[in-house]
C-alpha cells in the first residue's frame, strides 16, 4: 500500500507522513511522521528519522509547544479545535493558542481536529500555516473524498 501511496504523493508533489508510528515511517521511508504526546519518545523518533519531517501535537498547551522546540521538530500541531468523530475525546483547543504560537514561535503551525470547508478559515486567520483534515474527507457520509477535497479548492 505504501508503494502505491508514494507514487501518488510523488505525482502530486505532496509529502507522505505516517501518523503516530515513527518506526513504521522509517521502515516505509516515508517523508516523515506526525506524533501525539503518547506515541513514543520524540528524541528517539528524531534520531530514527534523521532528516525527515517530524511534527508533534501539543493540544492546547504552550508548555508542550515550548518543550517540543528543543526536540528539533519541524512543526507543531494544535487541536482539536472542533468536535471530531475520529477523536471524540480529544482535548479542546482555543483559537488563541494559534495566535500565541504564530507570534512567539518560529516554526510552522498546524491546526487539527474537526476541520471542514466551513470552519478552516478561522484557523488560518488565527495563525495556522497548515490544516490537517481527515474525517471531512474520509468519513463524510454526505460527500465522496474527491468532492470533499474540491470543497477546499
Amino acid at each position: 500500500i505504501s508503494k502505491k501511496i508514494k507514487k501518488i504523493t510523488k505525482k502530486y508533489r505532496v509529502k507522505f507522513l505516517i501518523n503516530d508510528n515513527f518506526k513504521l515511517a522509517a521502515k516505509l521511508k516515508a517523508d516523515g511522521c506526525h506524533m501525539g504526546q503518547l506515541d513514543g519518545p520524540i528524541r528517539v523518533a528524531r534520531k530514527m528519522l534523521r532528516n525527515k519531517i517530524l511534527g508533534i501535537t501539543c493540544h492546547n498547551s504552550k508548555k508542550f509547544a515550548l518543550a517540543s522546540l528543543n526536540l528539533k521538530v519541524n512543526y507543531l500541531a494544535f487541536g482539536s479545535f472542533y468536535k471530531s468523530r475520529l477523536k471524540p475525546n480529544a482535548v479542546k483547543a482555543n483559537l488563541s493558542i494559534l495566535t500565541w504560537a504564530k507570534k512567539k514561535l518560529n516554526i510552522p503551525i498546524v491546526a487539527i481536529g474537526g476541520i471542514t470547508n466551513k470552519n478552516y478559515k478561522k484557523l488560518i486567520q488565527s495563525g495556522a500555516k497548515y490544516i490537517a483534515i481527515s474525517s471531512f474527507i474520509w468519513d463524510n457520509p454526505k460527500l465522496k473524498p474527491e468532492l470533499a477535497i474540491k470543497k477546499f479548492k
